[in-house]
């Protein structure tokens, strides 16, 4: 449901050594200018390009959502959506990240399209199972065939939801990096749940990419571990064997009811207090233990991807 779900890392020019001097600084920074969840929007709202397109006014149900669309702008969503302040360090040498080897202070958010992107999503699975009639058994399989109008039409709005949901991730890092001071040296993004038209074997397909991320030969990415855990810093070496793709996070070890019936706060604030990581809201559902060990899953997939740094998250912000 949430299409273009994305990861979006931006290196400062800010000394590491502040994220403990002027700890106080970024909370606050997080507090007041990160919103989450279906109810909390900024006071003020940018006028981004996207609204002006006209795309918002061709298809009936965009030209519904514009409104809510311009209201969630540089929000988050719930569960595990995440905005935080964190040390990256790099560890290789890259043309496109052009960064020196070593530490830098920096701004990871996960979050996608919103409430824009579940509707469109809802919307047209819905009219899916009516222009394409299965057993009860096999409805999710229902289809909109790209050459027809509404397949092209959700294709369109697919497309919209997931520029949409690049623009709320610049407007996030654009009112922290204001709110906290210094430059942006270096962004890294990169998009999961969505679906991309590529070339595979000589023939045009559609490759959907539900926890995972594109992994294209010479393409950055972000992949996470957990509130408490590294991330990795990534470039695509394109394996055709997992069509160009690796994993967009270190993937739940625990369900999220599990986690409920078997971890306490208690339990979180022990292994946050372990790993020196701030926690602002949270719950038991996204426990830094409901998930794999990310060393683990990072080498598992050393034949997609080359690690090029990491990034240790300090200070976290998600939905209560």
């Amino acid at each position: 449901m949430d299409i273009g779900c994305r990861m979006s890392l931006s290196i400062l020019d800010t000394p590491i050594s502040y994220l403990d001097g002027a700890k106080d600084k970024y909370e606050k920074a997080l507090a007041e200018h990160t919103k989450f969840g279906m109810y909390e929007t900024h006071k003020s709202h940018v006028d981004h390009e996207i609204f002006d397109r006209d795309t918002f006014g061709l298809i009936p149900i965009l030209r519904r959502l514009k409104g809510k669309a311009i209201k969630q702008m540089g929000s988050s969503g719930g569960g595990n959506h995440f905005v935080e302040f964190g040390e990256v360090e790099i560890t290789e040498d890259d043309e496109q990240i052009n960064l020196p080897k070593g530490k830098y202070l920096g701004i990871l958010s996960h979050s996608g399209s919103r409430g824009l992107g579940a509707e469109i999503a809802q919307y047209y699975s819905r009219v899916a199972t009516e222009q394409c009639p299965l057993p009860k058994e096999a409805q999710n399989f229902a289809w909109l065939d790209l050459n027809t109008h509404l397949g092209l039409e959700y294709w369109t709005a697919m497309n919209l939801a997931g520029d949409y949901a690049s623009a709320c991730h610049n407007d996030i890092h654009r009112r922290l990096v204001k709110a906290v001071g210094g430059r942006v040296k270096a962004r890294i993004e990169n998009h999961h749940n969505f679906a991309w038209k590529e070339i595979h074997n000589g023939k045009e397909v559609i490759v959907h990419r539900k926890g995972a991320t594109p992994a294209n030969e010479n393409e950055l990415g972000m992949i996470p571990g957990s509130m408490t855990a590294k991330g990795f810093i990534v470039r695509g070496k394109g394996n055709p064997d997992s069509l160009n793709s690796a994993s967009h996070g270190a993937g739940r070890a625990f369900s999220r009811g599990e986690c409920r019936n078997r971890f306490t706060q208690n339990d979180i604030k022990k292994e946050l207090k372990l790993k020196n990581v701030t926690l602002m809201g949270g719950n038991a559902e996204e426990a830094p233990m409901a998930y794999k060990d990310i060393n683990e899953v990072m080498n598992a997939q050393s034949e997609l991807v080359d690690i090029l740094g990491t990034f240790q998250p300090r200070i976290v912000r998600m939905d209560k």
